[in-house]
């Protein structure tokens, strides 16, 4: 552990970032389950951290969370060293798999998780009632858990993690094994959550719900960052595709003047046209006597980004030795 630092993270103004971490490295014997994750979580934001699976996302987690202590490295969160005892008291977490007990209603399990959380015995009534009705479910709170679906099982979790106010709340894979119905759910309490100006931190690997809750993401592979993008910005990387039959050919001179141009069969596509230069670049096009028959807008996706950016960082590693996820036998071996 000689390389583990608890100093502070440099960059960034005081109390500005809920997460801060520079060259986090962690190893399970002569496994690297993380590199050199360096990034920064905004107070008050929903960031997506996304990747494979073996890029060291769940391991990320486990030290954010003070579960595991890292190898080498520094990091902050709500500007205490990672592990600080006292900082777990402000942060609420729900795991990927988690069970209550099928007896219990969830009145009762918020009871037990105020007990665990050790808070003010005056204050349960309250904090129970606040995430009952946070989460949806005030008018089965005193229905027994077992009674309940999976999509409400999940609001139970999320009511549990909410438990207190914590100012950051991780989420793992809040969503990955409900139907359309829990999905927009678990959304509309991040929403809540962005509204009330807590930091929620999302470990996913389902980009349309990432794409669609989310202000900034991290995209890790290999046990550190690819990129850190807004989703604000890449919403705006827009462009057209128009098909033009076997006049292609010569349509992409005249298209190559309002951006990056390629033919995709009978299609011609153009990057990073804003909307308003569209009508200009149709106009062209005729005047030269190419036929339009249809004109697509587009713009880029997350998962678009996600697979190109993953495709140049596999080809620029294949030199390097293997990055692996830490099991959690391996850690607790460790």
């Amino acid at each position: 552990m000689a390389g583990y630092v608890t100093g502070a993270v440099a960059g960034g103004r005081a109390g500005e970032f809920a997460i801060e971490t520079r060259e986090l490295r962690k190893e399970f014997g002569r496994t690297v389950a993380l590199a050199a994750l360096t990034m920064t979580v905004r107070r008050g934001e929903v960031f997506g951290f996304l990747g494979p699976n073996g890029s060291g996302k769940t391991t990320a987690v486990k030290l954010l969370l003070g579960l595991t202590r890292p190898s080498a490295g520094e990091g902050r969160v709500l500007g205490a060293p990672l592990g600080d005892v006292g900082t777990r008291r402000r942060m609420g977490y729900l795991p990927e798999l988690f069970r209550y007990q099928g007896w219990m209603t969830a009145r009762e399990v918020l009871a037990l998780h105020c007990e665990l959380a050790r808070l003010p015995r005056s204050s349960w009534p309250k904090e129970i009632a606040e995430a009952l009705e946070l989460v949806g479910l005030a008018n089965r709170a005193d229905d027994r858990s077992e009674t309940y679906s999976k999509g409400m099982q999940q609001r139970l979790g999320l009511g549990v993690a909410l438990l207190g106010r914590p100012e950051l709340v991780v989420l793992d894979e809040p969503t990955s094994a409900l139907d359309p119905v829990g999905r927009q759910d678990v959304r509309r309490i991040i929403g809540s959550l962005r509204d009330r100006g807590t930091t929620v931190f999302l470990n996913s690997h389902l980009l349309t719900e990432v794409e669609r809750v989310c202000d900034r993401v991290a995209i890790v592979d290999r046990g550190g960052v690819v990129a850190e993008l807004s989703l604000a910005d890449l919403t705006e990387e827009r462009g057209v595709r128009l098909r033009v039959g076997d006049q292609v050919g010569a349509a992409v001179e005249v298209a190559s003047r309002h951006g990056p141009a390629h033919v995709d069969g009978e299609w011609l596509a153009v990057d990073g046209i804003a909307d308003a230069d569209v009508p200009a670049l149709v106009r062209e096009l005729v005047a030269t006597g190419t036929a339009i028959h249809a004109v697509v807008p587009t713009r880029q996706s997350l998962e678009d980004r996600f697979m190109a950016l993953l495709g140049a960082e596999a080809g620029a590693e294949t030199s390097k030795g293997p990055v692996a996820e830490a099991s959690d036998d391996s850690e607790a071996r460790s």
